[in-house]
């Protein structure tokens, strides 16, 4: 299998009632992945310290990102990154970037865009700040340096059903790409919106709660009118067929209990494989 998966359960960058969660949640996929093609990235069992940059648990977040950068070096395959919380995707990406961040664009499918900062965070919480890390825009040693961030004109939401004030204005003052999700059954216009960035390279990033809470149940932030889980399968099979894959994620994975994990992994491991499906 081209795809290498790399399991991290962290949570510390959730403030979720839940966010202990996240941690099970990785650990319940990673059951169901071929252990040959999987790295197991060690979490610090520590919440960390926010340091006065406004961002709960910045300490070990930046442990986790460490790790994970070391991890994912010369894995000579496409990494998918299992979480966890969604600020497992914030190393992800500048592995997949580096040396070459002027041709990826980011495909960020979730119910909320992740694109506050620390000085607009109404909660401090990072898994709502990483897409603007990403960018370049955060917390010093988290925020992407030149070479490794993604521009703001080269990301694409889809699916995202709650905004901050600020994450709105972010998006008004760039200009960034929304498809809603009524339009994930034309998966061509999700093509379309990222080839027109100028990309010739794409990163996906899948946080679960894009998908409607009446088909999975583990999700710490669930929000009414989100995606089928079918057409969410389609368009990320059509998306990578069609718009190299440079890496990919999947977070935000919350199962109350181990029981409850056991029914909604068909469905996580349906997403996993339509991923997996663009790995060279």
């Amino acid at each position: 299998m081209p795809a290498a998966f790399v399991v991290v359960p962290e949570w510390q960058g959730s403030v979720s009632a839940r966010a202990m969660s996240h941690a099970d949640g990785a650990h319940a996929i990673s059951g169901d992945l071929p252990s040959a093609s999987t790295v197991l990235v060690d979490v610090p069992v520590e919440a960390g310290d926010s340091l006065g940059t406004g961002v709960h648990r910045y300490s070990a977040l930046r442990r986790v990102g460490d790790r994970m950068r070391a991890a994912m070096q010369g894995l000579g395959r496409t990494p998918i990154a299992i979480g966890g919380d969604c600020g497992i995707a914030l190393a992800s990406v500048a592995t997949a970037a580096a040396g070459d961040a002027d041709s990826l664009a980011v495909l960020w499918l979730d119910a909320h865009p992740d694109l506050n900062s620390p000085d607009t965070s109404p909660s401090g919480a990072f898994n709502g700040m990483v897409l603007r890390a990403i960018a370049g825009d955060g917390a010093e040693g988290l925020a992407l340096r030149d070479g490794e961030r993604v521009a703001p004109s080269r990301l694409v939401l889809g699916g995202v059903r709650s905004l901050d004030e600020g994450e709105q204005a972010f998006i008004d003052e760039h200009g960034i790409a929304m498809v809603d999700v009524d339009r994930f059954r034309e998966p061509a216009a999700i093509v379309e919106a990222i080839l027109a960035t100028g990309a010739s390279r794409v990163y996906v990033h899948v946080d679960l709660d894009v998908l409607d809470p009446s088909a999975i149940a583990g999700l710490s932030y669930p929000l009414p009118f989100g995606a089928d889980p079918d057409d969410l399968v389609a368009l990320v099979r059509t998306v990578v067929a069609d718009v190299p894959l440079a890496g990919a994620s999947i977070a935000g994975f919350a199962p109350s209990s181990p029981e409850a994990a056991l029914d909604d992994l068909p469905t996580i491991l349906r997403l996993i494989g339509a991923l997996a499906s663009g790995a060279r």
